[in-house]
């Protein structure tokens, strides 16, 4: 492992077969962290586990559809069972289908609150007893939630009004679970890329912001590094938001 500053925590981080998630859990792995990865693809998982151990971390792999709250919960209990504690939660996934509303597909609307708002919830929630312990009796006196919210829980855009929606909501739990463990050293962040290259954009038109060359964009590992910036800093400071885009995205 190349840094330090994460020795003996462990994390959590869903989403993690690709993208954002994937490069966080190398991010983490890299400062020292045990993690937990969570998604649907087993084999993705298994070759991004094999990647943070060939690099000498610590990874454990759970495959879950997080739409389902059981399953959902099940693996914040699991990570913790596994590691004996858990010291970061990333709630990183996600899902987009934008659509004009006369023309969406109502399953998409489903998915949407489903996986990233609903399932942010319940991982929150089981991981909160976790958390709160570790920001106690942890070795670095504080614990974190990072939601990986989007631009759009700022700004809406034009067919593209459910999940900025989900996302808003998610900026609003935040701030109000925030209040509500910050005074026990849980610390809750909430992550907004602008335009990002992954599979979630990957030959999608994006709204009027699409113009912008795709090779302009930002890169998972660019969210990544602001994912562990925040939860890396000392114990008595709290970066509870950051909005990361392209330097060229206008909207």
């Amino acid at each position: 492992m190349n840094g330090s500053a994460l020795s003996g925590c462990a994390a959590l981080v869903t989403g993690a077969s690709s993208g954002i998630g994937a490069a966080t859990a190398l991010s983490l792995a890299a400062e020292g962290a045990s993690v937990a990865v969570v998604a649907r693809r087993t084999g993705r998982l298994e070759e991004l586990a094999t990647t943070i151990r060939d690099d000498g971390g610590s990874c454990l792999v759970l495959t879950a559809d997080l739409e389902d709250a059981a399953r959902a919960r099940r693996a914040v209990a699991d990570a913790a069972e596994r590691f004996g504690r858990l010291d970061i939660l990333v709630n990183n996934a996600g899902y987009a289908a934008p659509s004009a509303i006369e023309e969406a597909d109502a399953r998409d609307w489903a998915r949407m609150v489903g996986l990233n708002f609903t399932a942010v919830l319940h991982t929150s929630q089981a991981a909160l007893p976790h958390l709160l312990r570790a920001a106690a009796d942890g070795p670095r006196r504080v614990a974190d939630i990072v939601n990986v919210s989007s631009a759009a829980g700022r700004r809406v855009l034009r067919n593209n009004s459910v999940y900025a929606a989900t996302k808003h909501a998610v900026g609003a739990f935040s701030e109000g679970l925030r209040q509500e463990v910050t005074g026990r050293n849980v610390r809750v962040g909430l992550i907004e890329p602008g335009l990002t290259t992954t599979e979630l954009t990957a030959g999608r038109e994006v709204g009027p912001v699409s113009g912008l060359a795709r090779d302009s964009w930002l890169h998972a590992e660019d969210v990544a590094r602001s994912i562990t910036f925040m939860v890396t800093q000392p114990a008595r400071a709290a970066v509870n938001e950051i909005l990361v885009r392209p330097t060229a995205q206008e909207p």
